[in-house]
């Protein structure tokens, strides 16, 4: 396997850029997640060694970062709980399980690298979800994630930022605007997930060692944010968070 690189500069501009595409996000899925997916591998891949790594993509849907990861020569096989979403773009990526990611079908210690991109908040049990990555983990290997914080600008998706009102009525609110239902339904496929419960659960897992926790689309210096009570749970936006699993 290949050592790290230099890290790619965490800009501002990056941050406007990454922000702003959020508008984008159902008129040009792929352009959206395609941007989003390229940008978490360029620099995942300065602080974990991906050639020829064995990695698994929990939740990974239509592929977008499976993709990447395979461009940057990893080994990657997708898993993911719903059959609509890995046919999205038409046939599944090659190397597509059609799994539950809380009971996946990977032996312990079968994978140098788990990622799982924005999947925790749709999961009615996301400590389920990090436990089970934890297993499947090798000894030194890297757990990936991010997840969209319920309390930030974009935690109820499309139903932001009256989500912050109200789950549920957020999404009547949206119905009543457009006549469909929001695709993320609060209590259904979306779920409240917060920073610090979070980072608490993770201190408490034996298996996994955080290395790394900081808004996702946030420019450099803003780490320190994620260690401020309430205000860590307003702006950090997207939690993004490097961990270890320990020998």
């Amino acid at each position: 396997m290949t050592a790290p690189g230099p890290a790619p500069r965490r800009s501002l501009r990056r941050s406007v850029e990454l922000l702003a595409a959020f508008r984008t996000e159902q008129a040009d899925p792929d352009g959206f997640y395609g941007m989003l997916s390229a940008d978490a591998v360029a620099l995942l891949g300065t602080r974990v060694p991906l050639a020829g790594s064995r990695a698994l993509d929990v939740g990974g849907g239509a592929g977008y970062l499976t993709a990447a990861l395979r461009s940057a020569g990893a080994r990657c096989v997708l898993v993911d709980a719903d059959a609509g979403e890995l046919a999205w773009r038409g046939a599944p990526s090659p190397c597509s399980v059609l799994a539950d990611g809380t009971r996946l079908p990977v032996p312990d210690g079968a994978a140098d690298l788990v990622v799982s991109s924005n999947v925790l908040e749709h999961v009615a049990t996301p400590f389920a979800l990090l436990d089970e990555m934890a297993r499947v983990l090798r000894p030194g290997g890297h757990l990936w994630l991010s997840f969209t914080t319920w309390l930030g600008p974009w935690g109820g998706h499309e139903t932001s930022p009256w989500h912050l009102l109200g789950g549920e009525r957020a999404c009547r609110r949206y119905e009543r605007r457009t006549g469909r239902p929001p695709k993320n339904r609060y209590g259904e496929s979306l779920f409240p997930l917060h920073v610090g419960p979070f980072l608490r659960r993770l201190a408490r897992t034996p298996a996994l060692e955080l290395l790394d926790a900081r808004p996702r689309y946030l420019p450099a210096g803003t780490g320190p944010l994620v260690h401020v009570p309430v205000l860590r749970e307003l702006c950090t936006w997207n939690l993004e968070v490097l961990a270890r699993r320990r020998g």
